[in-house]
């Protein structure tokens, strides 16, 4: 293995075609270990995701001391509540109409970590508002097709589109569940070659362009 190959400690496509993007030379290892779960309504939910990615990759870092291993994990924060991957299509339910009457919150955690006599660890929290129409029947519609298992949130912005979403403010590889500028940022600051980045997707509702979103506030 090349010194400069990094290991993406993540199952996620979506994952693997964003990291491409800005460092082609990886190879990926997802963490096989179980996620824990908050014990806590009050955790603090950047500070959530970011304990999560370490935890995953710590969990692949040290199996290979001495490579840098980079994780991430995204959740959603809406109206005081942490939303996860949903249990069921029930519990989708609840968190599609939660965020349809309240704006959220998508942060991802990310984390880059050295393991070994030379260990470092590299972490951000990125976060990006996101608005939701109040649609029953779209959101019906949606939830028969099954699209948000294991999604955080409970829908992936780059297939749900605008048939939930109206707008978003911030990083929209963000929402997809890596933040390309700040995974630049640590790879640079690990000293990794990355190149330029590539330009961040403007995304924009097809539907209602000027759709300001719900106005109930978090």
């Amino acid at each position: 293995m090349n010194h400069s190959t990094l290991i993406l400690a993540s199952a996620s496509p979506r994952r693997r075609e964003l990291l491409a993007r800005v460092y082609p030379h990886f190879l990926v290892e997802p963490c096989t270990l179980e996620e824990p779960s908050p014990h806590a309504s009050a955790v603090d939910p950047a500070g959530w995701a970011v304990a999560l990615a370490h935890f995953k990759a710590r969990a692949v870092a040290d199996r290979h001391p001495g490579r840098w291993v980079l994780a991430a994990d995204t959740i959603v924060a809406c109206a005081g509540q942490l939303l996860g991957k949903p249990a069921d299509e029930a519990d989708a339910r609840r968190m599609l109409e939660l965020q349809a009457r309240h704006p959220s919150d998508v942060i991802t955690g990310v984390c880059l970590l050295c393991s070994g006599s030379s260990a470092r660890r590299l972490v951000r929290a990125e976060r990006t508002r996101v608005w939701m129409r109040d649609d029953a029947e779209v959101r019906e519609a949606y939830l028969r097709t099954r699209d948000w298992a294991g999604k955080a949130g409970a829908y992936g912005i780059q297939t749900v589109g605008d048939r939930l979403v109206t707008r978003i403010e911030g990083s929209f590889s963000n929402v997809v569940g890596l933040p390309l500028a700040t995974v630049a940022g640590l790879l640079r600051e690990a000293g990794l070659p990355v190149g330029s980045l590539p330009p961040e997707p403007d995304w924009q509702p097809a539907s209602d362009p000027n759709d300001p979103g719900p106005s109930a506030t978090a």
